[in-house]
């Protein structure tokens, strides 16, 4: 489909990188934004670094003009300037119970919504609203830095996936490829966006809760088996509702989760050069989120939801328990963050009862 109009949520990291690319490749994009940021954007547009990509003409930082997007601050605003083809939707999962409050009053008039936001449970509340045949399952291997509102730079480019069931599917696959974006099909949704959600829980809340760096938990003994304790938890999870892991975009999932299953003194080459070639030393997003004081944080929607499909089909998951309500008790407050800053004889006596480790 040529000449698509987009709508995207946000200006986020991903917002910018997946809107403004379309926009670069001439395809006419609508971003919603809040209310105290969409005047500078109005007022610079948006800088995309993307010097990395070697496949895009020219190898300097892209420019998005004021003039050749539009920014709006209500989604009552924002639409219209519709009707759109499709809508991006990359929030963090935190923030979509109140954007379906937002998206509510105008359900009728939405586009599909290609979701690429972290974790399994966005798509089904999107759906509650929308209704299942607006939400188009995505994901973004491609890992992208956040300077300021609508500018990124590319990190490490992977690719993008979508699921394939929607009539949009095509259009929207051929459209970003047009954009550089390197998106690929994935038939099965399910094992596109929980393959996913495997790759995001590696080293995440433990490394905010003990404030140490992945390669520091990697180089523990007992917290490398405490990673792959809580790894074998969601692979468990997800054989009991029959979801394969498949590999996504630049990521090669199935082999993170053949070296999960081996012996801890043969897994840990391989996991913990995987862990270091996605982050090196940057800080992984729980940990972000932790120590910005926002208040919010995503392991709800990452462990908190392994932990609920395995009560729902019957598997054990102590680890990813322990992580979740651990994480949410510094993140509310009501445990200090001294508690357990590189303290992680504490975090791993916490386990009550003991979890065997690997």
């Amino acid at each position: 489909m040529s000449n698509m109009k987009v709508l995207t949520f946000g200006a986020g990291a991903l917002g910018t990188y997946l809107g403004g690319s379309l926009a670069l490749a001439g395809e006419h994009v609508v971003f919603l934004e809040q209310p105290a940021l969409v005047d500078q954007l109005r007022h610079r547009g948006l800088r995309l670094d993307l010097t990395i990509d070697r496949r895009r003409p020219g190898s300097e930082a892209k420019t998005v003009s004021p003039a050749s997007v539009i920014f709006a601050d209500s989604l009552q605003e924002a639409l219209r300037y519709g009707p759109f083809d499709a809508a991006l939707y990359a929030l963090k999962s935190y923030d979509t119970p109140a954007a379906l409050e937002a998206i509510r009053p105008f359900a009728e008039r939405m586009p599909p919504l290609v979701c690429f936001s972290n974790g399994v449970d966005n798509e089904p509340a999107l759906a509650e609203v929308l209704g299942p045949a607006k939400v188009v399952p995505g994901t973004v291997s491609t890992a992208i830095g956040r300077r300021a509102a609508g500018d990124i730079v590319l990190e490490r480019l992977r690719g993008i996936g979508v699921a394939t069931a929607h009539p949009l599917s095509r259009s929207l696959i051929a459209a970003s490829n047009a954009a550089y974006l390197r998106a690929h099909p994935y038939a099965n949704a399910a094992a596109m966006k929980w393959s996913k959600l495997l790759t995001n829980l590696i080293a995440n809340p433990t490394s905010a809760i003990l404030d140490m760096t992945a390669a520091e938990v990697f180089a523990n003994p007992r917290l490398y088996a405490l990673e792959i304790g809580m790894l074998r938890e969601c692979l468990a999870v997800m054989r009991a509702q029959g979801i394969p892991v498949v590999d996504l975009p630049g990521t090669p999932v199935r082999a993170l989760a053949f070296a999960v299953q081996l012996p801890v003194w043969l897994s840990k080459p391989l996991l913990a050069g995987a862990a270091g070639a996605g982050r090196g030393d940057k800080m992984p997003s729980l940990h972000i989120d932790l120590h910005s004081g926002r208040g919010k944080s995503e392991v709800e929607y990452l462990h908190g939801a392994v932990v609920r499909a395995g009560r729902r089909f019957g598997v054990r998951t102590p680890i990813n328990a322990l992580l979740t309500d651990t994480l949410m008790d510094l993140t509310r407050g009501t445990t200090p963050l001294s508690k357990y800053s590189h303290q992680p004889a504490k975090l791993l006596a916490a386990l009550r009862p003991p979890a065997r480790l690997p």
